[in-house]
């Protein structure tokens, strides 16, 4: 193999890594706080569950007519503060910093408009 070959092989190579290294399995919090009815398609008919959590997404057969593959809840920073935006239940104030959030022990994020930035976060014990 000459230099040319070599070079495109250690390119496939870290691509793949990168690859591997960005889907992993999303925590249980992340996938079991989603309503059935509201997941998000993220495979093909007949997905695998390993191929699923190779995609990075979550898996659960046992509702039918809805996707068994599907897209996780975004990552916190927090596990306690992975849930749906329509449980989030109001903690602060319009225009509150995240430390005057963080200040009343609740969590913030501020990706997503017209709902609460600042909310009261749930129990790890809720996961399922």
């Amino acid at each position: 193999m000459g230099p040319r070959g070599s070079g495109l092989l250690v390119a496939l190579l870290v691509l793949g890594l990168c690859a591997m290294a960005a889907s992993e399995k999303p925590s249980s919090c992340r996938c079991s706080k989603i309503n059935p009815e509201k997941r998000e398609n993220c495979g093909f008919p007949g997905i695998t569950s390993d191929q699923c959590f190779e995609y990075g997404c979550c898996f659960n057969s046992s509702n039918y007519g809805v996707p068994w593959c599907f897209t996780p809840l975004p990552v916190e920073e927090a596990e306690q503060c992975v849930m749906e935006v329509a449980e989030r239940k109001n903690c602060g104030y319009p225009a509150i910093s995240p430390e005057d959030c963080a200040s009343r022990n609740c969590c913030f994020s501020d990706t997503i408009p017209n709902v609460p930035w600042c909310f009261y976060p749930l129990s790890v014990e809720d996961c399922s």
